[in-house]
């Protein structure tokens, strides 16, 4: 099988690897600058808690040319950088094959076959539709990733925690499509179920990045700090709630509370989330996906969520201030 990773950073790099070294596949890259010179000099690099793990790359380029049609695209970029990424993917893309895109946050695809959106592109996140243009919706698997991982250095991915990856359908269901990623993934080394309901599974990951994350963003706090601030904590609560209503709304209810989920997030311990780590590196921050969406859905169907619009304020106002999100 013909894979390529788009985006050999810290999720793109601990699949590209583990998958390369599971051998008999071709685990191509599309990587620019830094990156594509230390997969070129090194191959695949991970770092786990179990040991490290080297594999060589078959193809190496920064022009989707080179790397020609792929079997499966794993899209491991940053949200931000999607759009300009995607309309570069042609090449790669035949008649049958797979994109799976690895990221935060809510998909593009994410308004298609929910009542009071219409199918209609949710433009917090694919403005213009310029994302659904480019990566055919009927070629797309859903892949929801619970694993912490950071790049300290180009080209080296290290894993701390998580080794979860969850696949599924857009559209609901099982299919043969979807059982094939999970056992390609399963025989790399990952927790990867193909499930049915995997849009529900991409919410109720979103239900726990949507509050820390910005917040940790904003503040410079690791996560038990944030839920070691009663006031901070209700806070949280507050905008969860908030998006528990949505998620009902839209056939991804959530059964627990948000005290349950603060419990599973506070066995993380002094953790940094990643759009912390974004802010920290001067990286761009992935609010669209994990807060404005939310915003803008919840708008569209007629849900008020005062909470999640004050965090989207203050979020978006730091971004700016800071240079790390686009002006108005």
């Amino acid at each position: 099988m013909r894979i390529a990773i788009v985006g050999a950073g810290a999720i793109g790099g601990l699949m590209g690897t583990r998958l390369a070294a599971a051998g008999g596949h071709e685990v191509s890259a599309l990587a620019r600058g830094a990156t594509l010179q230390a997969l070129r000099q090194h191959g695949w690099r991970l770092q786990e808690p179990e040991g490290a793990l080297q594999a060589p790359a078959a193809r190496l380029s920064d022009r989707t040319a080179d790397l020609g049609e792929q079997d499966l695209i794993v899209i491991a970029v940053k949200a931000p950088a999607l759009a300009e990424v995607a309309a570069q993917l042609a090449p790669m893309i035949g008649a049958r094959t797979r994109i799976l895109p690895a990221m935060n946050g809510v998909p593009w695809w994410f308004g298609q076959g929910i009542g009071g959106l219409d199918g209609q592109a949710l433009q917090s996140v694919d403005p213009g539709g310029r994302i659904a243009a480019a990566l055919p919706f009927s070629q797309v698997l859903a892949c929801v990733v619970h694993a912490s991982t950071s790049t300290p250095e180009p080209g080296l991915a290290r894993r701390s925690m998580g080794n979860r990856l969850i696949v599924g359908e857009p559209q609901g269901g099982l299919s043969d499509r979807a059982e094939a990623v999970s056992r390609l993934l399963t025989q790399a080394g990952f927790d990867a179920p193909a499930v049915p309901d995997v849009r529900y599974h991409l919410w109720y990951k979103l239900w726990g990045n949507l509050t820390m994350n910005p917040i940790t963003a904003i503040t410079g706090a690791t996560v038990d700090r944030v839920l070691d601030d009663p006031l901070a904590r209700r806070f949280c609560a507050d905008a969860m709630l908030e998006a528990q209503a949505v998620g009902e709304r839209i056939g991804c209810a959530i059964a627990e509370t948000p005290q349950d989920r603060h419990a599973v997030t506070r066995k993380l311990g002094a953790f940094k989330t990643s759009m912390l780590q974004d802010v920290e590196a001067g990286r761009a921050m992935e609010l669209d996906g994990i807060v404005t969406a939310v915003h803008e859905i919840a708008l569209r169907i007629g849900v008020a969520t005062p909470n999640i619009d004050a965090l989207l304020a203050m979020a978006r106002l730091f971004g700016r201030s800071h240079g790390l999100y686009p002006a108005a």
